[in-house]
């Protein structure tokens, strides 16, 4: 079901792309408002994020890792916090929301590359290509994050400080959000949007359907409870 969440949002968000702050879209349609987009990307992206919660927690459960379960209590409530962030940055305009938002996904990536890591020692031999596969992944997105991401967000930020920019309130921004979009299909006004698109609706999506397949977690007891198999029952 989060899969779904994630997958027929980005399926829509494809669609219908919006570059939120300008205010561009290609389609003609109040569907391509920056407060519809918006929205069905909050949704999405909390059910990604979930998706790498229950995988932590399935993991520290698995393997008693510590990190594993403090990693998979934190990065919902970040991620909320980014999502508001975001939502402050497609009202206003300013982008130093967008800076803030996108280091807490990557943060909350280094979370998940860290409970992954504190798991294998006590993983099975079967799971371990999983878990490298995933940690690879992680740290190759912490490493998109840092360098491109964030960096192309503050850039467009101190550009914008730099020429006295105008901010909307968040109440202005609401109105403007809701009501006005711009038809554009200049190359020169995506260009900067399209990597990040592209991951986005594509190797991401592939990946939260890939999570639906996780191999079947089995808890690997220590000694002392090996004494005792009935402990857990018929689980």
């Amino acid at each position: 079901m989060l899969s779904a969440g994630y997958v027929l949002g980005c399926a829509y968000r494809s669609a219908l792309p919006v570059y939120d702050v300008q205010r561009l879209c290609l389609v003609d349609s109040w569907m391509s408002s920056v407060i519809v987009g918006r929205s069905v990307a909050t949704i999405a992206e909390l059910c990604f994020v979930t998706q790498w919660a229950l995988l932590l927690r399935e993991m520290s459960w698995a393997t008693d890792s510590k990190v594993a379960s403090v990693a998979s209590l934190a990065i919902v409530p970040l991620i909320v916090v980014a999502e508001a962030f975001s939502w402050y940055s497609v009202l206003t305009t300013s982008n130093i929301g967008h800076v803030l938002e996108e280091s807490l996904w990557g943060i909350c990536a280094a979370l998940l590359v860290a409970g992954l890591s504190s798991s294998w020692p006590r993983s099975t031999k079967a799971l371990r290509p999983y878990l490298l596969g995933v940690g690879m992944i992680g740290i190759s997105y912490i490493w998109f994050m840092f360098t491109v991401d964030v960096p192309m967000y503050w850039a467009r930020w101190i550009v914008d400080e730099a020429s006295g920019r105008l901010y909307f309130s968040v109440w202005h921004g609401i109105a403007d959000a809701s009501e006005r979009w711009v038809v554009s299909h200049q190359w020169n006004d995506w260009k900067s949007e399209v990597i990040w698109m592209s991951l986005y609706f594509s190797f991401a999506v592939w990946l939260s359907i890939a999570l639906i397949h996780t191999p079947t977690l089995e808890r690997r007891m220590a000694p002392a409870e090996d004494a005792t198999p009935n402990e857990f029952g018929s689980c």
